[in-house]
């Protein structure tokens, strides 16, 4: 049986059970927010050396080169008040909860702006998410609890790289969205320094190592890769057009998996300014569904 929560119950099918408000973690259970720059989660260092290199995060907590501010302006761009929006892979909500800056955390709340924000996810913690409307865990990683032609918009941020079966993801993509509907997702590219290093890691190492790049990050939020969908040419073969518009574009953000050290950071960022497209660290990916085939 599909576990659901909502905060209302006007959604037909599946049966979603009512729910007040969504349980709030940590400082969300106290009334409060995650303030601004400095705090504990933020990881005092890392935010000097961003200021530092960046100085322009002293204006606002976020850099020039921020993927996440780059990458949901466009995702509001294209939000409308009635569209139903489906965060797939929403989890516990990590970056509501633990970003510092909350002019990304508005940025990343994407409720008000649409008509209802819906999350799943094969993880139960799905349920305590405290961003979403209403929350359903998935009975397979390749199954949605939707019925067809059900969204407008669906996020997946950071999910493209664990997807193991790049042509199940895309037709569920395709099932759940109306004619006209976006999928927004944000992924690390498989060509990118950094996936080739992932890759490169055995798999029995490769917590260690993150936890020694990025310490402020919880264990509960590292997941297994897979890198099917992360190239330009993976998602013209799962999503071919002419029944998907393609608008992708490579990004390069700041250097998160440089630690702390300064002239790490500036040696990644001096390497991927000559590097090629192609090897961009992210790929930033909008695809439109076409109208159905007559």
């Amino acid at each position: 049986m599909t576990q659901t929560k909502t905060r209302s119950a006007t959604w037909p099918e599946p049966r979603i059970e009512p729910r007040s408000e969504i349980r709030r973690e940590s400082r969300h259970e106290t009334g409060t927010e995650p303030q601004d720059e400095p705090c504990a989660l933020a990881q005092p260092p890392l935010q000097r050396l961003r200021a530092r290199l960046h100085p322009e995060s002293g204006a606002g907590g976020f850099s020039a080169i921020d993927g996440t501010v780059i990458f949901y302006v466009r995702v509001a761009a294209l939000l409308t008040p009635g569209a139903t929006v489906l965060d797939l892979g929403a989890g516990r909500g990590r970056a509501h909860l633990d970003d510092p800056v909350s002019f990304r955390r508005s940025l990343m709340d994407l409720r008000g702006r649409c008509a209802r924000v819906i999350g799943v996810d094969p993880d139960p913690a799905v349920l305590d998410n405290p961003s979403l409307d209403e929350a359903m865990v998935m009975p397979s990683p390749e199954e949605v609890p939707l019925r067809d032609a059900s969204v407008d918009l669906i996020l997946a941020d950071h999910v493209l790289e664990h997807v193991a079966d790049p042509q199940a993801f895309a037709r569920e993509c395709g099932r759940l969205l109306r004619p006209g509907g976006w999928l927004c997702a944000r992924t690390p590219n498989r060509w990118g320094l950094v996936a080739m290093a992932s890759r490169a890691i055995p798999e029995g190492v490769h917590g260690a190592v993150l936890a020694r790049a990025q310490p402020h990050r919880r264990h509960e939020d590292v997941f297994p890769t897979c890198y099917r969908l992360n190239t330009r040419g993976a998602l013209a073969r799962a999503f071919p057009a002419p029944g998907w518009g393609h608008h992708v574009h490579g990004w390069n953000s700041e250097p998160a998996y440089a630690g702390r050290s300064a002239i790490a950071w500036r040696a990644m960022q001096a390497l991927q300014a000559i590097l090629p497209p192609a090897m961009d660290a992210n790929l930033h990916v909008f695809l439109r569904r076409g109208p159905p085939r007559a």
